[in-house]
């Protein structure tokens, strides 16, 4: 019993270790960039069929999206033009 216990109390120390500081670590600023960046991003790459997002985008492919999101959240939410679209 004292062993189970024991091994609990481990476990749950070793999850609030692991989990705690990401509780914390949002902030407004990056709610606030991380939208913009969702909205520049879908104007840069809009879906082949509106409101259906399993159908892809009409330009570059979900790695484009990403790096573009990431690149603009690297840069607070400021990013230039995204590269030249090619329609397939």
């Amino acid at each position: 019993m004292a062993a189970n216990l024991k091994f609990l109390i481990a476990l749950a120390a070793l999850i609030w270790i692991g989990l705690g500081p990401m509780a914390f670590s949002a902030s407004a600023e990056s709610v606030e960039v991380a939208r913009k960046c969702d909205a520049l991003t879908a104007k840069a790459y809009p879906p082949q069929v509106i409101g259906n997002p399993a159908a892809g985008s009409a330009y570059g492919t979900g790695l484009t999206e990403h790096a573009y999101y990431q690149k603009c959240v690297a840069n607070g939410g400021r990013i230039g033009a995204p590269a030249p679209k090619k329609k397939n």
